[in-house]
């Protein structure tokens, strides 16, 4: 038993003899190496080549990814604020408009200075009868009264029809009501006179009869109230003329008025009231 130790115990001390000298080679400055320590090395690097791709792509494919991510974040923050500058540069346009619209009516009331204006907004609209009623947001407490002639900053656009403490009812002047009725001249050194009644839905333009047939009405000229009904003012454009029809009968003439108002786009209106009203002309036409 001791001599199997002892055997043991040489082996042990010459393996670490042997151990100490390749490792005291292997230190040694050399322009060559051993056959072992080449096959250590390249059985080393070719694992470590063989790992090496793999996890560098693993790597790239992640860095990729982060990215790929980082840009879809910054894209979104760059859609919204692209979102909030178109929604600004909309706001920013309708300003202007409204503000451009305003500083038209203001200056017409300069030429409105014999009548009371007042000034409203367009607050409801019925998608269904969009060419015969408006709703503003003005009403009896300030003075709005039935059968008060609105317009806009380009033309007169209708007359109140009904009224609440706040707000008011407004028939257009393309209504089809058979009531709805407007006395107007046709401005023209031969000026005529004729009714405004009813509406080409497909052309757009209003229609205004018995101008008489001998009266030579010249196309582009402006047609305004006459003032001989009793309830609009006098001098309010309505439109221009853009066409001119004799009647069946050949007795009188229909001229087509292209309105001087955006029926389809109403946003600010003025109502204005008549200050004077002879007792005459508040016996003429019931209905304008």
């Amino acid at each position: 038993m001791p001599q199997f130790f002892n055997k043991k115990l040489i082996l042990l001390l010459a393996g670490i003899i042997v151990l100490v000298a390749l490792i005291g080679f292997s230190m040694r400055e050399r322009e060559t190496l051993s056959w072992p320590e080449q096959f250590l090395k390249d059985t080393t690097g070719w694992f470590a080549n063989a790992f090496d791709k793999p996890v560098t792509a693993v790597t790239g494919l992640f860095e990729n990814l982060s990215d790929l991510q980082n840009t879809y974040d910054e894209n979104a923050k760059l859609k919204a604020r692209l979102g909030e500058y178109v929604q600004i540069k909309t706001e920013v346009q309708a300003l202007k408009e409204e503000n451009v619209e305003l500083r038209k009516i203001l200056d017409k009331k300069d030429d409105l200075s014999k009548y009371s204006p007042i000034q409203a907004t367009v607050i409801g609209r019925n998608p269904d009868r969009w060419n015969e009623l408006i709703t503003i947001n003005k009403g009896e407490m300030n003075g709005i009264e039935t059968n008060m002639a609105v317009i806009t900053a380009d033309g007169l656009i209708g007359k109140v029809k009904s009224t609440t403490p706040t707000t008011a009812t407004v028939q257009l002047v393309s209504s089809a009501d058979p009531n709805n009725k407007i006395s107007a001249s046709i401005v023209q050194q031969d000026a005529a006179n004729g009714i405004i009644e009813g509406y080409d839905d497909k052309q757009g333009y209003l229609l205004m009869k018995r101008i008489p047939f001998d009266k030579e009405i010249k196309i582009g000229s402006i047609v305004e109230t006459s003032g001989l009904g009793g309830i609009f003012p006098s001098r309010l454009i309505v439109g221009k003329v853009v066409e001119v029809k004799i009647d069946q009968n050949g007795l009188n003439q229909t001229a087509y008025l292209k309105p001087a108002s955006d029926f389809y786009d109403i946003k600010n209106v003025m109502v204005v009231k008549r200050e004077v009203v002879g007792e005459e002309e508040a016996r003429g036409e019931g209905q304008e």
